[in-house]
């Protein structure tokens, strides 16, 4: 490379770097900085204000003997599992159903997708009222005509968890259908004329065409509404606002743990342990899913 084509490097190179400064300034100010602003406050037993006292580890050693962070790891799991596996089923069959030669299907992939792009906050306050624990509410109403008692959805421990994960399936049904629907219309129609001239029945075609073709639009999902399922935080916040999280804390998820520990307590450091820890979590899952379940997707 002689002088010339050096400098055209250079300045070609200095352009670039130019051009994307202000995607990298807002990409180390609030993403890059926070983390590891936050990485080093978790060693510390801090307010943010005067009291700085290093302890180490110590947060960390710490999360391991808390009941109340154990017991907001437990719910999370249970919203895990609560949500995902139900979210997806009936947002592959309602993707099914779609799939077929119908009218108005633009209108029906809107009101699904309707509730994703609509407010958490909003979402939560309607879903207050209809879990309200007289016949007040529309769901308490609904289920009077077929002679049900009325239930204290929002008050009573062993309806609180079924309750949030209800929102959440409805939430977030409309985002995984589109994302099954696409899936299913990517899938060539000679394979399922092929299949039909062989006779096979329609479990056999969904079984040995439809799911393998879809598992990268599956494996995707899963993975997203993991990640999302442990994130949880907003529709607890607005459902049950006190911190205890819902009747003897059983919606106290990990985030909202970590809020009432860094905004409630003044804990800040122990509070960035928790997220931490959460990231941890996810990430291991994260690696868990691709090593496993990753390695069963077909792409072609």
């Amino acid at each position: 490379m002689n002088s010339l084509e050096r400098k055209r490097y250079a300045r070609d190179t200095a352009a670039a770097y130019l051009y994307l400064a202000p995607a990298l300034i807002i990409i180390i100010l609030f993403n890059l900085f926070p983390a590891f602003y936050a990485l080093y406050i978790s060693l510390f037993d801090t307010n943010l204000i005067g009291r700085w006292n290093w302890v180490g580890f110590g947060n960390y050693m710490e999360l391991f003997r808390d009941v109340d962070f154990l017991k907001s790891l437990a719910n999370t799991g249970k919203y895990v599992l609560g949500t995902v596996p139900v979210g997806m089923a009936l947002a592959l069959l309602i993707a099914w159903l779609l799939n077929k030669p119908i009218r108005g299907l633009a209108t029906y992939r809107t009101a699904y997708f309707l509730p994703y792009v609509t407010p958490v906050v909003a979402i939560s306050i309607v879903w207050t009222w209809i879990y309200k624990e007289d016949t007040a509410g529309m769901l308490n109403a609904l289920l009077g005509f077929i002679g049900v008692e009325p239930q204290a959805w929002l008050l009573d421990p062993k309806w609180a968890m079924f309750a949030l994960c209800l929102m959440s399936i409805w939430r977030h049904m409309g985002y995984n259908v589109v994302l099954f629907l696409a899936g299913l219309q990517n899938i060539p129609a000679e394979y399922y004329e092929a299949a039909e001239i062989d006779g096979a029945s329609g479990w056999s075609m969904f079984a040995n065409i439809t799911w393998p073709l879809l598992s990268p639009t599956t494996y995707f999902i899963l993975m997203v509404s993991i990640i999302g399922s442990f994130q949880v935080f907003t529709q607890v916040y607005v459902l049950w606002p006190s911190a205890q999280g819902g009747p003897l804390g059983t919606t106290r998820v990990v985030v909202r743990y970590l809020y009432d520990q860094g905004w409630g307590a003044f804990r800040f450091g122990y509070a960035s342990a928790i997220g931490y820890i959460l990231f941890a979590i996810i990430f291991v899952l994260t690696l868990v899913q691709r090593d496993i379940v990753g390695k069963r997707v077909h792409y072609q």
